[in-house]
């Protein structure tokens, strides 16, 4: 059986991923850093490695020689800038370690989850020929998974086979930070309002299956966009307050009066031991429309779009199931 080498196993993705692989017969090795929860991963049946890519030796002790494919998939996604140093440390430094230690094991192949506001913030609809603007980002994530794709990049121009991956919005299971946290504060009345910005959505599920296609199949070197189908943020998270029994949904609110509540969120968040339940970045991101065309990985990785009720539906169904959500309404409800 092939062998699947996977940093990030325990976040959002790499559980995805995990599951992908042991459905097409992969063994696999899922490094974890020591705090993390590896529960659910012990009964798939993978191998277990203890390390932190931002640590050289530990990845050398984890990776072993000649693995058919390493999947780098681990990464901080953070958006609040009091997170600067730790992100810049995971997302750039951890990318150039994976890469390098890839590099001395001989790794067949070497898929590198980015995201699309790597390619920076624009206006318009963006493919994989867009220039990529990110280096001007006010956002700290974008600039890192920017730069960590410099690190890949320098390591195929070394010989290693790599190939990036980058989603759009990610809806599914296994979401403990991202957008499951706007639901969550949907659900509390903790979401004062929304800016007018919007995205391509993917699922969870499509997302493994693009990582499984570009390890097998992806041209070296290539970037592949995966989207899916557009919305404004707006939109929604008016239909996942609606879903979640909300009679009151978020209201559109222009970015200063957001930005100046995110501030404030930002200031408190410390004193009370507590990540902010916004942030300017956050404002930021959800002003922009990260919209991007999906039909190279539709040709050449098979990637499958979902509609948006799937999603929303798979999401939400996994959170009530977590407890991250209080059971209300089990049915989206069509935009």
């Amino acid at each position: 059986m092939p062998l699947a080498f996977v940093t990030g196993s325990t976040g959002f993705v790499g559980q995805n991923l995990i599951e992908a692989l042991g459905r097409d017969g992969w063994d696999v090795i899922a490094m974890h850093r020591a705090h993390s929860d590896i529960a659910y991963l012990a009964q798939l049946g993978v191998t277990l490695q203890c390390g932190d890519v931002t640590q050289l030796d530990s990845i050398r002790s984890a990776m072993p020689q000649r693995p058919d494919v390493v999947f780098h998939v681990a990464g901080d996604t953070s958006l609040w800038r009091r997170q600067r140093a730790e992100q810049t440390l995971v997302n750039v430094r951890g990318t150039r370690n994976v890469v390098r230690v890839a590099l001395e094991r001989r790794a067949r192949r070497f898929v590198h989850t980015s995201s699309a506001v790597a390619f920076g913030l624009h206006s318009g609809r963006i493919n994989e020929q867009t220039p990529v603007s990110a280096a001007k980002s006010p956002i700290d994530y974008v600039r890192t998974k920017a730069m960590a794709e410099r690190e890949v990049r320098r390591g195929i121009a070394r010989g290693l086979p790599g190939v990036i991956i980058n989603p759009a919005n990610i809806l599914g299971r296994y979401d403990h930070n991202n957008w499951s946290r706007l639901f969550q504060l949907v659900q509390q009345r903790r979401l004062p309002g929304m800016p007018d910005g919007g995205g391509s959505f993917c699922h969870a599920n499509s997302v493994a299956q693009a990582h499984l296609a570009a390890a097998q199949q992806g041209r070296i070197g290539s970037n592949y966009l995966l989207g899916g189908e557009d919305a404004a943020y707006l939109t929604l998270v008016k239909r996942v307050a609606k879903a979640l029994g909300r009679t009151v949904a978020p209201r559109p609110l222009p970015v200063a009066v957001l930005s100046a509540y995110a501030r404030l969120e930002e200031t408190l968040a410390p004193v009370f031991r507590r990540e902010p339940d916004l942030t300017r970045e956050t404002v930021t991101l959800l002003s922009s429309n990260i919209y991007c065309d999906t039909s190279r990985a539709v040709e050449e990785l098979g990637f499958e779009c979902v509609d948006m009720d799937s999603m929303l539906n798979d999401t939400i169904e996994w959170m009530l199931s977590e407890g991250m959500l209080k059971s209300i309404s089990r049915s989206i409800p069509s935009a």
